[in-house]
C-alpha cells in the first residue's frame, strides 16, 4: 500500500468517525427533548383529564344532593336554596380575595422590577415598565375596595 492510498484511507476514516461521533450536550440535548414531550403530549393532558372528571363527579353529587334536598318537605327546599345562597356567597369571596391578592402581587412586583432595570442598564434604561404591573395592582385593589359590589 502506497503512502497516497494510506492517507486516503485514514482521511475517510476520520470522516466517518467525525459523523459517528457523539456531540459533547447530547445527553442534555435528549433528556431536554424527551422530558418536554412527556410534559406537553403525557402530562398535561392526564392532569387536565382527571381534573376535568373530579369536577364533574362534584357537580354531580351537588345536583343530587340538591335534588333530594327539594324533593323533601318544604323545609328541605328552603334548606336546598339556603344551601345554594351560601355556596354563591362563598365563591364570590373566594374571587373577591383573588382579586386582591393578585393587586398585592403586582403592586409589589413593580417597583422590584423598576428598580432591577434601573439596576442593570441606568438612568436611560427601561426601568419605567415597572409601572405597568403597579397600576394593574392599584386598578385591581380599586375595583376590590370601591367598584365591586358588596358581599352580604
Amino acid at each position: 500500500m502506497t503512502p497516497m492510498e494510506r492517507k486516503g484511507r485514514h482521511g475517510m476514516a476520520q470522516v466517518i468517525m467525525g459523523l459517528t461521533e457523539v456531540p459533547e450536550a447530547f445527553g442534555l440535548w435528549l433528556f431536554l427533548s424527551v422530558g418536554s414531550v412527556c410534559l406537553f403530549v403525557v402530562f398535561i393532558p392526564l392532569i387536565s383529564w382527571i381534573d376535568n372528571r373530579r369536577r364533574e363527579r362534584e357537580a354531580f353529587y351537588k345536583a343530587d344532593t340538591i335534588r333530594r334536598l327539594a324533593e323533601g318537605s318544604g323545609e328541605g327546599a328552603r334548606a336546598a336554596m339556603e344551601l345554594m345562597r351560601e355556596e354563591d356567597r362563598l365563591k364570590r369571596i373566594k374571587a373577591r380575595e383573588g382579586l386582591k391578592l393578585g393587586g398585592l402581587v403586582n403592586l409589589a412586583i413593580g417597583p422590584g422590577l423598576s428598580i432591577m432595570l434601573y439596576s442593570l442598564a441606568g438612568r436611560t434604561g427601561p426601568y419605567m415598565v415597572g409601572a405597568i404591573p403597579t397600576l394593574i395592582g392599584v386598578a385591581l385593589l380599586l375595583y376590590v375596595f370601591l367598584m365591586a359590589a358588596p358581599v352580604e
